[in-house]
């Protein structure tokens, strides 16, 4: 069985600075990371995994996501590949899925797909299903257990009110949730061999995608308007040191609270 995981470089803190202009996040000069719940699909593949199998990551980012590539093969995935070119940058999640298809349908098709429900720097949730449907392919999110059966693999999904459990054929494309298993940690032997890797580059031209057909210029959705959120009223500060001043205090909070029909 061949098995591609998708992987997302993103940035390591919560405290993200955006373009007022483009509407693009500012990754300059932040620290960056594997997204966790891709690392998640990685250690799902790597439990299903059997002799003969293959494992391979695939990303888009800019050169430097080439670390986190080399952490993902210290992590026993076979082989690696990054989509980087000016060309991508500024692109929605269905460019960026495009540029992951052709990836994809250059290197052949696998059987299985496994991707992260969501990365922690967009949250759209969206790039796993849209690369399913460019391909042609079911899809399953919210997947929570995922093992090899006959013909196929099983699985959960974590729905709002239980838990479905499937099985369904090859290939398909899941998206997995963190409680499908714990973070792996690299060995010693992992983290040798994954900086003695070749990690394959693709670019647009390589992958026949002209102008206009990735990047800001092919999203259909577009950041308009960027506003930080202002907390902003007005308060009263009670103090009371003494019985008759807390007294005080009380009848003021409960007037307050009547005003507003709080009580």
């Amino acid at each position: 069985m061949r098995v591609t995981i998708l992987m997302k470089q993103v940035p390591d803190t919560d405290e993200v600075k955006m373009d007022p202009e483009s509407g693009a996040m500012i990754r300059d000069g932040a620290g960056v990371i594997v997204n966790p719940l891709d690392l998640n699909a990685l250690e799902a593949a790597m439990a299903i995994r059997s002799d003969g199998d293959s494992v391979s990551v695939v990303s888009m980012g800019p050169q430097r996501a080439e670390e986190s590539l080399r952490e993902c093969l210290a992590l026993g995935a076979d082989d690696a590949v990054l989509a980087t070119d000016r060309m991508f940058a500024g692109g929605d999640s269905w460019a960026t899925a495009k540029v992951l298809v052709a990836v994809i349908e250059k290197m052949g098709r696998p059987d299985l797909i496994i991707t992260g429900e969501k990365a922690t720097d967009g949250e759209t949730g969206q790039v796993g299903p849209e690369v399913a449907a460019l391909l042609g392919i079911p899809v399953a999110t919210r997947v929570t257990r995922l093992e090899r059966v006959s013909g196929g693999i099983e699985f959960d999904c974590t729905l709002e009110d239980g838990i479905l459990t499937q099985r369904s054929s090859l290939p398909i494309l899941v998206t997995v949730q963190s409680d499908i298993n714990a973070l792996p940690l690299p060995t010693l032997g992992g983290k040798k061999r994954a900086y003695t890797e070749e990690i394959k580059i693709e670019t647009a031209s390589s992958l026949g995608l002209g102008q206009g057909e990735t990047g800001l210029g092919a999203s259909p959705t577009r950041v308009v308007k960027i506003e930080t959120p202002k907390v902003t009223r007005d308060a009263e500060k009670f103090m009371a040191s003494r019985p008759d001043e807390l007294e005080s205090a009380v009848e003021r909070i409960m007037q307050i609270l009547s005003d507003n029909a709080i009580l």
